[in-house]
């Protein structure tokens, strides 16, 4: 560094420059030039230490990237953690009030489009407050979101120290009512996997202190979200090792208890011949399977799909179709009340409702078929308990799928048998239909989770009080056919009392013994509907079954086709004679 002389001294010598003493203007001056240098001196020392100081305070930053670095690598064998162990790090590392990461979905990851990118997940970590895994209005809706999403589809980094000087980006700034944050600088960065997708994006806000970030910053975060997305990737494909080692364990599972038809039933009930519709009584809403044996059941549903002209249609050999369905009887567990006789009467009342209740005109005939399949493979290996049990106890079904986890089992086992070697009954269907028809059979399948029915039941509801919906949309025509599964699949509650009663009572046992279950190996209380020492209270419960679920969906189809009424008056009944029982019970 220089040290030339001041301006000021400069100055100082010609103010001074009138006196008459020449040696005091040099002792002035000289003086002066050395108090000046002094302070140089001394601000040089200043801007040195300072200097030193910053160098130290990046050095540890440099540190703490690569510790950060090495605990990622130890961290890989659930996202959650791992990103909360990337936010924490994060608010040390960047010195910030606020870190957000958002995971893009990986079905798009393929994708080149920008308007394919969306986020799967997001976490969010505020100074001084928990971890949070964020909700998908704020994935959706939020502008910390809106900023990450032009990260994600620009590619690029925003480091923003003026939010409101920033015109720019000043449309993504827009807030809701609910957020308090105040958002006074940000920077976001785009997180990549190794082939160069964005896979996340990192975003860091309100840098501490009232400070701004700098290019520093930037270049730490950059370096930071390498090895974010080396342990982003890194975990994502420890997860998908674990589904398929799960995947593969229920597999054997399935298969050490399953076996495909022996081809000497198959050859026993092709030579069998098929009762009259008429003699089966298939098209009576009051149709009881108590008095069929099993074979019978067998030949009742093959005659369903030859009332509907389904095996002409599709050409399907009759050897084929006795294979498949004594397949899928076969692939139903012994349980008390989820077998093959629950899927044989929701796949009657299906057609009962197609054909009495004069569906049929609603539906094409790939429709009927992909619900007729639906119907009869809904429960397939069904375990006697539900989807919230199969989470209790870890079972490997649960690691598969986290929502809707039976359903989809119940699909995969429709799917596993159609396509063992002569099960297949839709082998003639062009590769469209074919494509089509599976999804009929999967969303009808779904359709059986309550859980679905009432997410979807206010958007049905709607459309049919309009009145003036004729359930032509594909995606309208979808949400019929969902209700259509969930009134066949709760439609015992329609049959005659006498029925209805002994129906409810194995439904009653069936959750029984799942409580017991739940009480003496996971020693936890079962809700009031599995326990035991309530089964007075089955009644009660009934009633509350009826109103809650059973009663909305069969009126709302009466009202999208009256020939469907039955069923609602059959439930109104058996409200009654249920309320009834309870209320001589309360006297007692």
């Amino acid at each position: 560094m220089s040290f030339s002389r001041p301006e000021v001294i400069d100055q100082t010598i010609a103010q001074l420059s009138s006196s008459s003493s020449s040696s005091a203007l040099q002792l002035k001056s000289k003086k002066i030039y050395d108090d000046e240098l002094i302070q140089s001196k001394n601000m040089s020392s200043k801007n040195e230490s300072k200097s030193i100081k910053e160098n130290f305070s990046l050095l540890n930053r440099l540190k703490l990237l690569l510790n950060l670095a090495r605990n990622l690598f130890r961290e890989q064998d659930d996202l959650e953690r791992l990103v909360n162990k990337i936010i924490t790090e994060s608010q040390g590392l960047m010195q910030c009030a606020r870190c957000c990461i958002y995971i893009v979905d990986q079905s798009i990851l393929s994708s080149n489009k920008p308007e394919d990118i969306h986020f799967s997940k997001g976490f969010d970590m505020i100074y001084g407050e928990e971890f949070k895994v964020t909700t998908n209005d704020f994935l959706e809706n939020s502008r910390y979101a809106k900023f990450a999403y032009h990260v994600a589809t620009t590619m690029e980094t925003v480091n923003i120290n003026e939010i409101s000087n920033d015109h720019a980006l000043s449309h993504l700034l827009i807030s809701n009512n609910d957020d308090k944050f105040e958002l006074k600088n940000l920077l976001c960065v785009p997180i990549m996997d190794d082939d160069g997708h964005v896979i996340g994006v990192s975003q860091v806000m309100n840098k501490l202190h009232g400070r701004a970030f700098t290019e520093d910053d930037v270049a730490i975060i950059e370096a930071f979200s390498v090895f974010c997305g080396l342990g982003i990737h890194n975990t994502r494909q420890y997860e998908y090792v674990v589904r398929l080692t799960a995947k593969q364990n229920v597999a054997f599972e399935v298969l050490s208890y399953h076996a495909v038809a022996s081809e000497e039933d198959v050859q026993r009930m092709v030579n069998v011949s098929i009762p009259e519709a008429n003699q089966l009584r298939l098209y009576s809403w009051e149709f009881n399977d108590m008095i069929l044996t099993d074979d019978e059941t067998i030949l009742a549903s093959i005659r369903m799909f030859v009332e509907l002209d389904l095996l002409k249609i599709y050409r399907i050999p009759h050897d084929v179709i006795c294979r498949w369905m004594l397949s899928v009887k076969k692939n139903y567990r012994l349980v008390i009340y989820h077998n093959w006789r629950h899927a044989f009467n929701v796949a009657q009342t299906m057609f009962t409702m197609l054909t009495a209740g004069r569906m049929n005109a609603r539906m094409n005939d790939l429709e009927r078929m992909g619900l007729l399949i639906a119907c009869l493979s809904h429960d397939l290996d069904h375990r006697g308990t539900n989807n919230a049990f199969q989470a209790k106890v870890d079972a490997p079904l649960a690691k598969l799928y986290s929502t809707s986890t039976l359903e989809h089992h119940h699909f995969d086992q429709c799917i596993m048998i159609l396509q063992t070697e002569g099960n297949n009954i839709l082998q003639t269907l062009t590769p469209d239909d074919y494509k089509l028809i599976i999804h009929y059979i999967e969303s009808a399948i779904l359709a059986t989770d309550l859980a679905l029915y009432f997410r979807k039941r206010g958007d049905f509801q709607k459309l049919v009080e309009s009145r003036q919906e004729r359930w032509i949309d594909p995606g309208r025509k979808e949400l019929l056919r969902g209700m259509m599964m969930t009134a066949c699949d709760v439609a015992a509650i329609c049959k005659p009392w006498e029925m209805q009663q002994v129906i409810a009572k194995l439904v009653a046992n069936e959750f029984f013994h799942q409580g017991d279950i739940e009480r003496n190996q996971l020693h936890v209380e079962p809700i009031p509907m599995m326990d035991r020492d309530k089964k007075d209270e089955l009644p009660k419960m009934q009633v509350g079954f009826i109103d809650s679920i059973c009663l909305p969906v069969y009126k709302m189809l009466a009202e999208v086709e009256s020939g469907l009424s039955p069923l609602y008056e059959g439930c109104k009944r058996n409200r009654e004679n249920w309320e009834k029982l309870q209320q001589e019970r309360d006297k007692l």
